[in-house]
């Protein structure tokens, strides 16, 4: 169980990264240290967000061995229920939050991956690898094309973009986190499902494997785009608004040169921010196995932050609700407090541990896991 402890370790500073951005100071107020865990936190902790759906996805559907048969087949049916639960639930949110909420764009993942349940970790590396190759300018030349009119016209006629500010064209192409570049992340999240964790031997290979990724893609667009690029890193993230192919609020569409794809800045969707986000979110999932596995007084002391990772759909729709209540600025320059962000962790981490004393399921999941009883009935 260590090395799924170490997910879920992972899978909580995922969520106490995207409160960073959520309801942490903007980059431009802070200094220092801090400066640092928020540069950090811009676009990497929604990655690993959806590095570690990936790796959930290869639970449900067989960790080293994929389900065959009868329990494959219901292990699909599981999946696809939550991809559709969460895009309800994402597009709920969304009608309140906007265009941030990533669930509804997770349940596109869930649907998009669902074909690829039953690869190897190799095939799946590679597919991930062709995906963040491709799909990058694939989108910019879609993306190009598509004046504001089409876009309006196709906006028109969708149920979703009635509902909320997140329609079909944002879930796969225009919004925050479009679901055809990211989900190379959900892609080499399965990858690393179907590794063995625990092995030492995999473990240090995986570790090589994210620096490398880390820093040749940063490094190359460093050396290709120019000082630029390095400014871009603190610049392109959604504190200032940035989804790297439009605006968040469905305006003008943004006049991008080729030199876009250079970029390697957060949610700029390139192929050098898709490696090298997924060298990151590596190198944090074999960070937290290691040190759960090996250091078994901190695995103790980590506890009640583990449990936030076995909630994470419960901590990230309750700081949402939280912010509601509390009447808190999210992701603007109004806020330049500490204090509310270390609050929202220190109250996650205390419901989370009190909670998982007394049951074994945030209440989010709880809810999740009983919508997907249903495929227990397919045949």
């Amino acid at each position: 169980m260590g090395r799924l402890v170490g997910v879920d370790l992972a899978r909580a500073l995922a969520v106490f990264g995207m409160y960073v951005v959520h309801i942490g100071p903007p980059l431009s107020a802070t200094t220092g240290v801090a400066s640092w865990i928020r540069y950090l936190a811009d676009g990497h902790s929604s990655v690993l967000f959806a590095t570690l759906a990936g790796f959930s996805l290869m639970l449900l559907a067989g960790r080293r061995e994929p389900k065959t048969g009868l329990a494959g087949r219901q292990a699909r049916a599981r999946i696809a229920i939550r991809a559709v639960v969460l895009l309800a639930l994402g597009t709920a949110m969304a009608m309140e939050y906007g265009g941030v909420i990533i669930l509804g764009f997770y349940g596109v993942y869930f649907l998009l991956a669902l074909p690829l349940v039953k690869l190897r970790a190799r095939t799946l590396a590679i597919i991930a690898a062709a995906v963040a190759v491709v799909t990058p300018q694939l989108a910019f030349v879609l993306t190009n094309l598509l004046t504001e009119s089409v876009q309006q016209s196709i906006n028109a006629y969708d149920p979703l973009r009635r509902l909320s500010e997140v329609g079909v064209l944002d879930l796969l192409l225009t919004g925050f986190y479009p679901a055809l570049t990211w989900v190379s992340f959900v892609i080499a999240g399965m990858a690393l499902g179907r590794l063995d964790l625990s092995s030492s031997a995999v473990q240090k290979r995986l570790a090589a494997l994210g620096a490398s990724l880390t820093v040749a893609a940063y490094g190359m667009s460093l050396l290709l785009a120019g000082k630029s690029a390095l400014r871009s890193l603190a610049e392109d993230g959604p504190s200032s608004g940035g989804s790297g192919s439009m605006p968040p609020d469905a305006g003008s569409l943004p006049d991008m040169s080729a030199s876009f794809l250079l970029k390697a800045g957060p949610h700029s969707g390139t192929t050098f921010d898709i490696i090298g986000s997924v060298g990151v979110a590596i190198l944090v999932i074999v960070g937290a196995t290691v040190a759960m596995d090996r250091l078994p007084r901190l695995r103790r002391l980590a506890k009640p932050v583990i449990a936030v990772g076995t909630m994470s759909l419960t901590a990230y729709v309750g700081h949402f609700l939280a912010q509601s209540v509390l009447s808190l600025p999210a992701g603007t320059d109004t806020q330049q407090s500490w204090l509310p962000l270390l609050g929202f962790v220190l109250g996650a981490i205390v419901f989370a541990g009190v909670w998982s004393r007394f049951f074994r399921r945030g209440p989010l999941e709880y809810l999740l896991n009983a919508a997907t009883k249903p495929a227990k009935y397919i045949r």
